[in-house]
């Protein structure tokens, strides 16, 4: 895969979620929230279910033509911890994405008594991963993900 995906997936990552979050995404009839982005031949969708726990599918085309893909589940891991926090810590992480991981945030990341961890296996071409957020050293989140080419 080509630096030029690796390039527009940061910049779609930093343009949807990472900077609008949930709420700024456009409802769709069956319950879908979607965020979107273009530049150049390049298009990227996230389409995604749920709120405190939820799935959902990143899609990006090049010329018209699905070129990636990756889906993902996450939940937040206990039912009275401070929602709004951990989500907002969410997006300060994936608004810290990479072109050398260019699927979720960094690999960690610290800030006041949140933390954010990402393990990820495998290429643009095929990956997996799981990510955190630790509160106070407690998980509070986690989602896990995968995808790759598309041809």
């Amino acid at each position: 895969m080509t630096n030029k995906l690796a390039n527009f997936l940061v910049k779609a990552k930093k343009n949807t979620y990472a900077s609008i979050g949930e709420g700024g995404e456009i409802r769709l009839e069956d319950g879908a929230k979607e965020l979107s982005y273009k530049d150049e031949d390049f298009s990227y969708r996230d389409r995604y279910y749920g709120s405190k726990d939820f799935a959902g599918e990143e899609i990006v085309w090049q010329g018209g033509k699905v070129i990636w893909g990756m889906n993902y589940y996450g939940m937040t891991t206990k039912d009275d911890i401070d929602a709004e926090k951990v989500y907002s810590f969410l997006k300060l992480a994936l608004s810290n994405v990479t072109t050398e991981m260019p699927f979720r945030g960094p690999e960690n990341l610290k800030k006041d008594n949140c933390e954010y961890v990402n393990k990820i296996e495998g290429s643009l071409k095929s990956f997996c991963g799981k990510e955190e957020i630790l509160l106070n050293g407690q998980v509070v989140y986690q989602l896990y993900y995968h995808g790759g080419r598309i041809r």
